[in-house]
């Protein structure tokens, strides 16, 4: 059977040389393929790849003209060079099962389709094989499932499915381009909706994600999908309590969806019922005994909770399941005093080059092996292995310190000495709280244990309670953004807000302590808040020797800031907003956080 599938072009593609490929090459190569002119597109890629080794683009659509000039073994050979340096990519997985259907191997192809759909369920032409495949070999109601999908995709528009597939290749900005245009003529299209939020929410702009998601739930309440990945921006938002609110209208739903409940223990984490969570994780584990992710999330909950053996073990555990895991091993490099046997290292050492190891365990093993080096007094390639971590990490960071420069800037320039004179009397008067800030690996968090070992102060955790009151802040009815937005709010408005803190954190505090610590480093940006709101609470900067500091801060590897997996709990571009009771979506002036126009601030 022959066929070949259109792809669609990435501007940049993660892995790839360091120049990219023009466009306008790429546009070429792929029309040669729609015209079936297989030889040339051969040439013209193998051309191309002469100069931009290992593209990811280039070794497909290789392969896509090989298996056309019935040169099948050269096909899957490419396709082997691609899985090397983009192992979940999907279309890799779709052409391999082409191959297979070629050379007649039915198994061989199931499984190849069946990894493409997983890893991108927009994929008609692998679920109509799967759909033959199954029934080739009388698995009628997998037969049927995956004809069940290749109908359901036959409803949606082509653009809509076509952008799910360009967000699951990893194409970003394609995929947002293409649906703000077609949403630009059906607004009110749900699925497109929802494909709009999952770009937000992978371009970490989760509040813009949330307020689409919330259109689209409008509309259809019983969207399972999409109230999931409204649960997963609620918890990016820090807004734990919705989202348990929400993960539990689906359990009832679906009781036993394993995906639900392990997004239940990782709400439950992060809202600092760690008990609970790890009860959850360990019976999550106990029924799917393979699977490294959850002994990693249940070592992250045991580590919370101060239960390092059990914590370490758990970490052992998914490494054992898992010799490429690297956050496994980084998470055993973070408990600081462990260390690892000789046969670790062997191991780490082996996999951080190994040819098919992930890009993001590859740097989770540089930062472990770094660690494990250090305490071995072997700092050269200890040193080695963490500038060459923070150089794969630095290459997937979209990180750039202007916006916050800017921000703080105007805060200078807002928060004088008249602006909080001008200000006596606002807030609430309770002095419970204790804000540690400053920047990380500073020493708040031995200032925290020093301070919580006192009689009358609680430890508690990073609160996310004042991050949220800016998030809220951000998007200020007036219009106006943050931190000139405060101004704004009257006397009541800060009593109120110093308020709900004090009665939201109490959650969190276990005890009858008068005092409690709010430790969050970030929160150094919102002392002009927190002195507006709480004016009696004490606000600790931490401050350590400056080249101490920045040393600490290479050597650790940070979480992201909103963790995309529900598993692993750790610390946009939309222009939909909310008219007159409707919904307007196109290009607008927007009040929304956007990475092309406007100034992101947490």
């Amino acid at each position: 059977m022959l066929h070949h599938s259109v792809m669609h072009p990435a501007s940049s593609t993660a892995g790839s040389s360091p120049t990219p490929v023009p466009d306008s090459e790429l546009r070429e190569l792929q029309h040669l393929i729609e015209e079936s002119r297989f030889a040339d597109a051969l040439a013209s890629s193998e051309l191309l790849l002469e100069h931009f080794p290992g593209h990811r683009d280039l070794l497909y659509m290789r392969a896509v003209a090989l298996r056309h000039l019935q040169r099948v073994p050269d096909a899957l050979a490419t396709l082997e060079m691609l899985e090397d340096t983009h192992p979940a990519y999907p279309r890799l997985f779709q052409e391999r099962g082409h191959c297979h259907v070629f050379l007649k191997q039915a198994p061989e192809a199931i499984r190849a389709f069946s990894r493409a759909v997983e890893l991108n369920p927009a994929l008609p032409a692998s679920w109509r094989l799967l759909a033959s495949l199954y029934q080739m070999v009388g698995r009628t109601q997998e037969s049927a499932n995956a004809a069940q999908h290749v109908a359901k995709l036959a409803t949606l528009p082509t653009e809509v499915v076509t952008a799910r597939s360009m967000l699951a290749d990893g194409n970003l900005r394609e995929a947002e381009d293409l649906i703000r245009g077609y949403l630009r003529r059906k607004p009110d299209d749900i699925e497109a909706l929802r494909v709009l939020a999952q770009v937000a929410h992978q371009n970490e702009f989760s509040k813009d994600a949330a307020t689409l998601l919330e259109a689209v739930l409008a509309a259809s309440p019983g969207y399972r999908a999409a109230r999931h990945d409204y649960v997963l921006a609620l918890i990016a938002l820090h807004k734990h309590q919705q989202a348990r609110e929400q993960i539990e209208f689906l359990i009832a739903a679906e009781p036993d969806h394993p995906t639900h409940r392990m997004t239940l223990a990782s709400i439950l984490v992060g809202e600092g019922s760690t008990e609970a969570a790890i009860a959850l994780y360990g019976e999550l584990a106990r029924q799917q005994p393979g699977n490294p992710e959850l002994h990693l999330s249940l070592g992250h909950a045991l580590k919370t909770q101060g239960r390092r053996e059990d914590a370490e073990r758990a970490y052992r555990e998914a490494a054992r399941q898992r010799e490429n895991f690297g956050d496994a091993y980084w998470s055993l490099a973070n408990l600081k005093t462990y260390r690892f046997a000789d046969e670790q290292l062997a191991t780490m050492r082996e996999q951080v080059d190994a040819r098919r190891t992930p890009f993001v365990d590859r740097y989770h093993l540089c930062f472990a092996l770094g660690k494990a080096l250090e305490d071995r007094g072997e700092y050269a390639e200890s040193f080695r292995f963490y500038s060459q971590g923070n150089a794969l990490k630095k290459a997937e960071c979209n990180y750039r310190p202007e916006p916050l420069e800017r921000t703080v800037a105007k805060q200078i320039e807002l928060c004088t000495r008249e602006f909080f004179e001008q200000r006596q009397g606002y807030g609430c008067d309770d002095p419970s709280p204790i804000f540690i800030v400053g920047l990380p690996r500073a020493g708040s968090t031995l200032l925290e244990q020093i301070l919580a070992s006192h009689s009358q102060i609680e430890g508690t955790m990073e609160l996310a309670d004042i991050p949220r009151l800016v998030s809220s802040l951000d998007l200020h009815a007036s219009g106006g953004r943050y931190p000139a937005v405060l101004a704004l709010p009257s006397a009541d408005d800060y009593r109120g807000f110093g308020e709900a803190y004090i009665r939201d954190t109490r959650h969190y505090r276990v005890g009858n302590r008068p005092f409690f610590i709010d430790k969050m480093p970030n929160n150094f940006r919102h002392v002009s808040l927190i002195h507006l709101m709480l004016p009696d609470a004490k606000i600790i900067d931490a401050r350590r020797e400056p080249m101490a500091c920045c040393f600490s801060n290479f050597k650790q590897l940070y979480a992201p800031a909103a963790s995309r997996s529900p598993t692993a709990w750790t610390t946009s571009r939309a222009t939909t907003v909310r008219t007159s009771g409707s919904w307007n979506t196109g290009i607008r002036s927007c009040r929304v956080a956007c990475c092309a126009c406007s100034t992101r601030t947490s």
